[in-house]
């Protein structure tokens, strides 16, 4: 997801979305840790996508 999507979800959808997206972490990170996965490039875009929606959960806290 790029900042400009993440901006225009709803608090209630980004807490939905940041729930499953660190599920899919940690399910690619085990998978990754057993058998290198085709491309882990996912995991990077993963954590980034995560921090991403973790900053405007917080910006939005502070505007409140």
């Amino acid at each position: 997801m790029k900042q400009k999507e993440v901006k225009e979800l709803s608090i209630d959808e980004l807490s939905e979305k940041l729930l499953s997206f660190q599920k899919e972490l940690s399910d690619l990170k085990m998978t990754h840790a057993i058998s290198p996965i085709e491309n882990p490039m996912q995991i990077k875009n993963l954590r980034r996508t995560i921090a991403r929606i973790n900053t405007e959960l917080t910006a939005r806290s502070i505007q409140e």
